[in-house]
């Protein structure tokens, strides 16, 4: 009942760790897989090591947290070793990559084709040091290249992940779907936004400035799969605030295949991913669904 489909690729259930909790080593994503999630996507990894931002790199305000972590990771090779050592079986693996050029991109697939179901292309990071990021996102002409060079070198499928940070997303998602992009994950954290201490006077990340997620953006992501849904044919994976049972059901109804969960384990624990699995069957054998794909769009039936 809760199997779902994106671009040929089966999940037991329409939920996933979204990229940057928990994401970091096999263990973490072992663990999450077996709390319920169909699939988890890496932390984002980038050719060679990256130190990201100094500490404070997360603070809490209202509704979620601001991070700017500056896409830290130990580089490709390090990576792929904990990749390796993920349970595949009936579970789907996804990689998260970043880089500042179509060339690190391409470069970047081809290391990792073989050890993973699908490849995420971070293209939309609201906090990344200076090339990387936002600013690749809300550049058409860039966005295709890097969508365009990653798909040539795939033997997997290819999801674009896209920034909300900009005047019109479906430009952006019109854009990726031309280069070739198999799917769309949205939204990444809104931004940048800040939170100063009062009593120094000083912001409190030591970027200044971060990106937003948790529960209040989540009508934003919402909003976005909604507009996105009426103007691409592949398929959208919804990211943003997701807590709990009805949120999902928002994002399939609005047009995603599937979600990714991340800033609720931090504040639930990773038991959400059961918690929402079980109600989420039992919202649909009340309502009379049968599958997800029945559900999928259902807000976009007219009047």
């Amino acid at each position: 009942m809760l199997e779902t489909n994106v671009c040929g690729v089966h999940f037991k259930n329409p939920l996933m760790l979204a990229a940057g909790i928990m994401g970091s080593t096999a263990s973490s994503m072992n663990w999450i897989l077996k709390s319920g999630a169909a699939g988890v996507v890496s932390k984002s990894f980038s050719l060679k090591p990256h130190s990201g931002y100094h500490n404070p790199t997360t603070v809490s305000v209202d509704g979620g947290i601001i991070n700017a972590i500056g896409l830290s990771n130990p580089g490709v090779d390090n990576f792929k070793e904990e990749l390796m050592k993920i349970n595949r079986e009936n579970n789907v693996v996804i990689a998260s990559i970043y880089g500042a050029t179509p060339d690190e991109f391409e470069t970047l697939v081809c290391e990792i084709n073989d050890i993973v179901d699908m490849i995420e292309l971070n293209i939309s990071c609201p906090h990344a040091m200076e090339g990387y990021g936002a600013s690749i996102g809300q550049d058409c002409n860039l966005s295709h290249k890097i969508v365009s060079a990653s798909k040539d070198a795939a033997e997997v499928p290819v999801i674009a992940k896209l920034t909300p940070n900009v005047t019109d997303i479906t430009e952006i998602a019109k854009t990726c779907e031309d280069a070739g992009a198999d799917a769309l994950s949205l939204i990444n954290t809104l931004g940048p936004g800040m939170k100063i201490n009062i009593d120094v006077a000083k912001p409190v990340l030591s970027n200044k400035f971060g990106g937003m997620s948790g529960k209040a953006i989540k009508p934003i992501a919402v909003s976005n799969v909604y507009s996105v849904f009426e103007a691409v044919d592949i398929p959208l994976i919804g990211v943003g605030g997701i807590y709990n049972f009805e949120d999902v059901v928002e994002f399939i109804f609005a047009g995603a295949s599937a979600v990714q969960i991340g800033t609720a384990i931090m504040d639930k624990g990773v038991d959400v991913f059961s918690t929402i699995n079980d109600d989420l069957e039992v919202f649909m054998k009340t309502k009379g669904y049968g599958s997800i794909d029945e559900m999928i769009g259902l807000a976009h039936g007219g009047d």
